[in-house]
Formats: structure tokens, sequence, C-alpha cells
């Protein structure tokens, strides 16, 4: 067991299928193969990323099955357009981060407009004493992360925070939704968090968002999520880290 004050560092390694997925997905994403476009054969991407053709195989089919990948037995792969893939996949959104992160910040923005304002009138509507103390609990540990030098595990608490508000909603569906875009959270949260003053001026809002809730009232639920997304909006647009390319992009 570590001793106490000892940093502890995690590796991950890779599988070599995994690894060999990543390769392939980031290539996809990044326009290396346009869609309707054939991949290179089995063999040459084998020999290219020194695997076995058994292993470029499977990574093929795991991406055919997030809708990247086309697979016929004598017209070769083909890769799909990206209204096939599926977005909400993890890997998915790691590439997507990694290729054309202004995107991903404005698509994660639309869809928080969309989805979460309502999540938040459900939430106000059916959420129980356990719903709102697991808010509390949320809240708590954003303001004790804000106060830390540094701010270490800040984005852990603000991401459990939402996903909180939406498990509060209800509704099933929304609860694995917000589990779904952990990552893509997670980049809008790193970025839009390092505009000056941007920690301290959330904080209030998402305390207004659980209050509301305990005291079931939609219509200020509603608009204090709403509240806390444009700000986001605001701070990313600001934000020393956004991406490079059109600010006004992202959101």
């Amino acid at each position: 067991m570590a001793s106490r004050g000892r940093a502890e560092i995690v590796v991950h390694f890779l599988t070599t299928h995994q690894r060999v997925v990543d390769e392939l997905g980031r290539r996809v994403v990044g326009g290396v193969w346009q869609p309707g476009n054939p991949l290179p054969v089995e063999d040459a991407l084998a020999a290219e990323i020194g695997v076995s053709r058994g292993v470029v195989r499977e990574a093929v089919k795991a991406l055919a099955a997030k809708g990247m990948l086309h697979v016929r037995p004598r017209t070769g792969t083909r890769v799909l357009p990206p209204e096939h893939w599926n977005h909400l996949d993890r890997d998915v959104l790691r590439w997507k981060q990694a290729g054309d992160a202004t995107a991903l910040l404005r698509d994660t923005g639309e869809l928080r407009r969309i989805v979460e304002p309502e999540a938040a009138r459900l939430a106000a509507n059916r959420a129980g004493t356990d719903d709102v103390r697991v808010l509390y609990d949320s809240l708590a540990a954003m303001e004790a992360a804000a106060a830390e030098p540094g701010r270490r595990g800040y984005v852990e608490a603000d991401i459990a925070f939402h996903r909180a508000l939406l498990d509060a909603s209800g509704n099933r569906l929304l609860g694995s939704l917000g589990r779904a875009v952990d990552i893509a959270l997670e980049h809008s949260f790193l970025i839009s968090t390092q505009t000056p003053g941007a920690v301290e001026a959330s904080l209030p809002g998402h305390r207004a968002v659980v209050e509301a809730v305990e005291a079931h009232d939609p219509a200020a639920a509603a608009a204090a999520v709403l509240a806390i997304i444009k700000a986001a909006d605001r701070e990313i647009t600001h934000s020393p880290g956004m991406p490079s390319g059109r600010p006004g992009d992202a959101v």
C-alpha cells in the first residue's frame, strides 16, 4: 500500500488489439481515408503497423461495429460517412477530440443546451431525498476542489454533478447518456475552467440548480442549468486553452 502523501502513478497499457483499433480509428476520423474510399488490403496494413492480419481483421470488425467501416467480401472495406458513426462511442469521442477539438466543443455545447434544461425540469419534479443528497455531495466536492491549490479534481467533480443531475431526472436513457458523453464533458470543462474566474463564478450557479431541484421548482432548475451552459460557452470562447481555429465555432 502506498505511503500517505506519495503520489500514485497509474499506467494504462493498450493491448495490441486496442492499439490497432486506435490507430485505424484516428486515421478514419482524421480523414486519411475519405468516406467511400477503400482501406488498404489487410496484408499492407498489417505490414505497415507491424501486426498480424488477424489483428487487423479484428480491429476492422471493431470499427465496423462503431458504424465507421463497411466490410463486404469482394469489394473490400470502405469508410462510411460520419452520419453513420456512433458519435457517443467513447473511442469515437476521443478521436474527434484529437482530430477536430473545436467541432467537438461546439457539438457538446449544443447537446447540453438541448438535454440538460429538460433533465433539470424532470429532476425538480421527480428527484427524491437520495438524488438531492448526491447533488449536494457533488457540489461539495466541487467547492472543496476549487479551494485546493491547482484545483485538482475540480473537473471530475463537475462531471459527477452533471451526471447526477441526469440521473436525478428519473429517465434511464438520460442517465446512460451522461455516462456516454463523459469524455466530451471532460474536454469541454478542461477548456472552460482555464478562463480566469470561471471556477469561482460557476459554483453559485450549480448551487442554484440543487436548491431548485430540492424545492421542486422545474422552471428555476432549468433556468439555472441553462445559465451554467451559457456561461461555459462564453468561457470556452475566451479560454487560453481554446484549440486553434475560430473560437466562435465552438459555441
